[in-house]
This record gives structure tokens, sequence and C-alpha cells, in this order.
């Protein structure tokens, strides 16, 4: 059985995510998704709240696994057993990136294979980044995240709004 690890911060979760596990779904028999906990990262939604949303966006996809992970990518890949990590790539500044980084990795994990993915042209600019920036500023963002968390991003602006009252 193959299975590749997809990890990423997921604050929140983009169409372009869920682009990526798509297609890791036609390449591996089980995707696990992996919210790593970087502590130079301050998210926006808590961990709890990430870990529901992508449950959600992948609750009708038998082989799809969502996690939290705090330590090394090379860890959480021997830990579930995989050999497979999955990146998915923007453009050239994504690639080089995350070129630099499968070095490091598969120096300390040398069984370890990167994919380099591609994310569909209508989703190349969609960032995380782009997302928290029009929530808030209260625009929408349904054209960048899936469908089932749009409501969960309501939600969560109008609790950031109440704690501000």
């Amino acid at each position: 059985m193959k299975k590749c690890v997809f990890a990423g911060t997921f604050d929140p979760p983009t169409l372009g995510h869920k682009d990526i596990v798509l297609k890791c779904l036609e390449l591996f028999d089980e995707v696990i998704v992996a919210i790593l906990i970087n502590p130079n990262k301050k998210p926006l939604f808590s961990e709890e709240a990430r870990l529901s949303m992508l449950k959600k966006v992948f609750a009708s996809y038998k082989n799809v696994r969502v996690l939290s992970y705090d330590g090394l990518t090379v860890d959480l890949l021997r830990r579930e057993g995989a050999r497979f990590y999955v990146r998915g790539i923007r453009n050239g500044s994504d690639y080089d990136y995350e070129a630099l980084l499968n070095y490091i990795n598969t120096d300390m994990y040398p069984e370890m294979i990167t994919v380099f993915l591609p994310t569909r042209q209508e989703y190349l600019h969609i960032s995380s980044t782009l997302v928290k920036d029009a929530l808030r500023f209260h625009k929408s963002v349904d054209a960048y995240v899936p469908e089932e968390i749009r409501g969960d991003l309501i939600i969560h602006l109008q609790e950031e709004a109440n704690k501000h009252v």
C-alpha cells in the first residue's frame, strides 16, 4: 500500500490544498493530510479549527486521514510508514524553497521521496495568506476555499468581531 503525507499549516485550507489532495488520491492508496505545528508561525485559526475544517473538506474521501503533528516532517513520515512527501507547487519560488527543504529532509530520511505536484492554473494565485487578508477585511473568500468550510470561516469572523466589542 502506497501512502503519502501532504503537510502544511492549512491556515485556512484552500482550493489549492484540496486540488493537491485530490491529485494524491490518483497516485496513492492513502493520503495523510498533516497540520504541522510550526512554533515560528502565528496562525489565525486554532489547531482544532484547522483539523475540523480539513476533516469536513475530506469527509467523503475514505482514503484521506487528517491529523496534526508537532515535530519534523521526516519523523512523521517514519511514524506513519510513508516514504512519499507531497508538496504543492504554484510557481518557481515555491519549487526553489521546497527543493532546498528536500535536500535537508533526505539527509535525515534517505528513503523519503519528495513528490512535487503543480496546482491547477486557476488556483495559482490562491494562498492561505491571501484568504486570511481577505477575511480580515470582511471580503468574500468563496472563490478560494472549499465549499465545505465557508460557513466555518464566517463563524470565525463573527466570533473575532464579538471579541473586540
